[in-house]
């Protein structure tokens, strides 16, 4: 069965940084896209980005400039680099294999306030 592991959330002040890691197993970065998720309260799961298997990648707009995603395959190991957070990023990030709806994890609470 898979799982899906992501930490590193918190409470940060606007404009501060913060590093999300998802862990999970060997196969599904042998076989899928990955990609970062949030939900917000009151709105849809939205996709923030994503990675192929050989590190290309691809943002939404709302994030494009700030936030970088990276994989390490040795280490079945993703990541999310978010810098210049502003309250709007406030969310669960949730890691999945990009249109591959597994299990979902816990997620990770970010939340981005003064």
């Amino acid at each position: 069965q898979v799982q899906f592991v992501e930490s590193g959330g918190g409470l940060v002040q606007p404009g501060r940084s913060l590093r999300l890691t998802c862990a999970t197993s060997a196969s599904i970065f042998d076989r899928y896209y990955m990609a970062w998720y949030r939900q917000s309260p009151g709105k849809q799961r939205e996709l923030v980005a994503h990675i192929s298997i050989s590190g290309a990648t691809d943002y939404a707009d709302s994030v494009e400039g700030r936030f970088t995603i990276s994989r390490d395959n040795d280490k079945n190991t993703m990541y999310l680099q978010m810098n210049n957070l502003e309250p709007e990023d406030t969310a669960v990030y949730y890691c999945n294999g990009l249109d591959v709806k597994f299990p979902w994890g816990q997620g990770t609470q970010v939340t981005v306030s003064s």
